[in-house]
């Protein structure tokens, strides 16, 4: 950095500017050569930054990259003049700069830019790592993104890819008639989902604020008030532990559709998956880790309870709440004191069935317990139409048929709230103007949740949510 510093000073002294404004580009790295056969022989203006230099006396090679990839700079004294190819020189790896040139092959038959002209657009003060590519600090990494992105091509392709995937959810859904719509980031009562919220504070009404847990509450006011599809894409915070399948703050899509139910979302959903890999990947079958995914409808369904006998040979839905204890037990499940009968199976059911949830599965009919915002099943009220979608061993999807009964829903936020007093911090809170809306009348509806980085992670094969979030939660590191 001290030789770098120096050498801005020296610019300066010459009255060269190091940090440049507007360059006139005519074409990106990707498209000199996806269109080399009309352009050879005519001129192209690129813009990027200096990856690496070759010096051959009075000739260089310079590779150039920009947000498409790499191009060959061939830089000759004899071409740019002897004031310039000495300014060139004087360059570092890391320097951004703008080229002028000839598009040409060369001998060895790689496309490549004869600069004629060049000039400097940002001086780089802090070299590059040495050997980035064989780093293996994944903290480092996720801390410093921006240099992530500039020495691991193969990072920014994810992030690429991320916005066309989220480009084809919101048209998928828009041709279907649905509403994007934006809800309050804060809320006086977090509610929609069983997590802790972040606290915040608003000065000027003098009041606690809670960062969302979900967009749920919000998006069936609306519902209520006649919007009948809607949709909202958006950042979601829960005071959560971190690992490779969560981050405090994540994006998730809520979608709400009024005289629907979990039927409908079912649908809905896998036509949407495999339309959004059709067109972020051009194919409905991909690799995730080693193994195969086929994304393609109709994906099978099975009970919660058909799925735990599948996987452990007992049937949790004969037994009463001590006997789904000891049963738990036996299989080596871990059970905090106090639970219930519902949150007894959902232990059993993430601890012994979800692992082996690879293909795209739909699991239907959870406990009432864990399932406060969905109505209850007709032929079982223990039950409700819930279902969570599952793909390579993880949730990707949670809907219901939503409750739309204020006095049923009532009373299940009463049992939450004893839950709550009882010491469960994630338990739901009691909505009164959520509660006053549904008083009102909400249609019968289908609502569904969708983890949108752990989509992303399937269709890009990343192995962590921090893979696929540009800015992961980090604990601060002091310098």
């Amino acid at each position: 950095m001290a030789v770098r510093l120096e050498k801005l000073k020296e610019l300066r002294e010459e009255g060269i500017d190091p940090y440049g404004g507007r360059f006139a580009r005519t074409h990106t790295t990707a498209q000199v050569r996806l269109n080399f056969e009309e352009l050879e022989g005519r001129e192209a203006s690129l813009a990027g930054r200096i990856m690496a230099i070759r010096g051959h006396g009075k000739a260089s090679f310079v590779d150039l990259q920009d947000r498409d990839g790499r191009l060959q700079l061939y830089i000759r004294i004899d071409n740019v003049g002897a004031e310039l190819y000495g300014f060139f020189r004087k360059l570092d790896i890391g320097d951004i700069i703008g080229v002028k040139g000839r598009v040409f092959r060369t001998h060895r038959g790689e496309i490549s830019l004869e600069v004629r002209d060049l000039v400097l657009l940002c001086k780089s003060l802090r070299p590059l790592p040495e050997k980035w590519h064989g780093l293996k600090d994944v903290d480092l990494r996720y801390r410093q993104r921006y240099l992530d992105l500039i020495v691991n091509p193969e990072v920014k392709d994810v992030f690429i890819t991320r916005a066309k995937i989220l480009r084809a959810i919101r048209s998928f859904l828009d041709a279907r008639g649905f509403l994007e719509v934006e809800t309050p980031s804060m809320h006086a009562i977090p509610g929609g989902a069983a997590a802790r919220p972040f606290i915040t504070h608003h000065n000027a009404l003098d009041i606690d604020l809670y960062l969302r847990i979900a967009l749920e509450l919000h998006l069936k006011r609306l519902l209520v008030g006649g919007l009948e599809k809607v949709y909202e894409m958006g950042r979601v915070f829960r005071n959560e532990g971190i690992s490779t399948k969560h981050n405090p703050e994540f994006t998730m899509i809520e979608l709400y559709q009024a005289y629907a139910d979990y039927e409908d979302m079912m649908h809905l959903l896998e036509e949407m998956v495999a339309y959004v890999a059709a067109e972020a990947l051009g194919r409905t079958t991909v690799t995730y880790q080693g193994e195969e995914i086929n994304l393609t409808p109709p994906w099978p369904r099975l009970t919660m309870f058909a799925a735990i006998e599948k996987y452990t040979g007992v049937d949790f839905s004969r037994l009463n709440e001590e006997e789904a204890r000891r049963a738990a037990m036996e299989l080596g499940v871990e059970l905090e004191p106090g639970l219930d009968w519902g949150k007894i199976i959902n232990e059993v059911f993430e601890a012994k069935v979800e692992p082996h949830l690879i293909q795209p599965t739909f699991i239907l009919d959870y406990p009432v317990a864990i399932s406060p915002l969905a109505k209850r099943k007709k032929d079982n009220p223990e039950l409700t139409y819930r279902f969570e979608a599952f793909i390579a061993g993880r949730e990707l999807a949670n809907a219901f048929s939503e409750l739309n009964d204020p006095l049923d829903q009532r009373r299940r936020f009463e049992e939450q709230m004893a839950a709550r007093a009882a010491g469960d911090e994630e338990a739901h809170m009691l909505d009164e103007d959520f509660l006053r809306a549904l008083e009102y009348g909400m249609p019968p509806a289908g609502g569904m949740g969708i983890g949108i980085d752990r989509l992303v992670m399937i269709l890009t094969d990343s192995p962590s949510i921090r893979d696929v979030i540009l800015f992961p939660t980090m604990r601060p590191k002091e310098e």
